[in-house]
């Protein structure tokens, strides 16, 4: 009975590299993005005059007052960065940091997964402070934006972590015949 040699036999387990790097720069673009997108929402809402006098809170009552209250505490994303990094780091390591070891290839997943934890983290928290500030319609209307911030930035961070593990290259048979 012969044995092959390891580098051709299919059975060998593959090591992933650059999932903790992934990881680690799509949490930190996570925090970043999430004040990004409430900086170009703020802007826009306010150049249509439809955040009233600006970011003032206290200005309108109920829905539109936990939708300003959900944008500043995105905007404020970025300042809490030693709590808001390890738990977008946790969270992605435990959905998209798995997939490559899953043999899972393909885009899809990974931003469809990047989005629905930008969705529970962001809008989890809007939803709870901006409850806690100005009731039920308050907490709303910050979850409302918060899940809407969450889930685009959460899709972009699955697109950065894609693109730098590049699963698809690292989980293709290797050829090593020469002739």
């Amino acid at each position: 009975m012969t044995t092959s040699p390891a580098y051709a036999s299919p059975q060998t387990p593959r090591k992933i590299q650059r999932v903790k790097l992934g990881l680690l720069l799509s949490s930190l673009a996570a925090c970043l993005m999430v004040s990004l997108l409430a900086i170009i929402i703020a802007f826009v809402l306010n150049t249509l005059g439809l955040l009233g006098d600006g970011l003032m809170l206290g200005s309108q009552q109920g829905f539109f007052n936990g939708l300003h209250f959900g944008l500043i505490m995105c905007l404020y994303n970025f300042v809490l960065f030693f709590i808001t990094v390890p738990a977008a780091w946790i969270a992605l390591g435990f959905s998209i940091g798995r997939m490559p070891h899953r043999r899972i290839a393909k885009r899809g997943p990974y931003m469809r997964w990047g989005a629905i934890w930008g969705t529970i983290l962001v809008g989890g928290t809007t939803l709870v402070f901006g409850a806690m500030a100005d009731g039920l319609m308050g907490g709303l209307g910050a979850a409302i934006i918060g899940c809407s911030i969450g889930a685009i930035a959460g899709a972009l961070c699955g697109l950065l972590f894609y693109a730098i593990v590049k699963p698809a290259d690292q989980l293709h048979d290797t050829d090593i015949s020469v002739f």
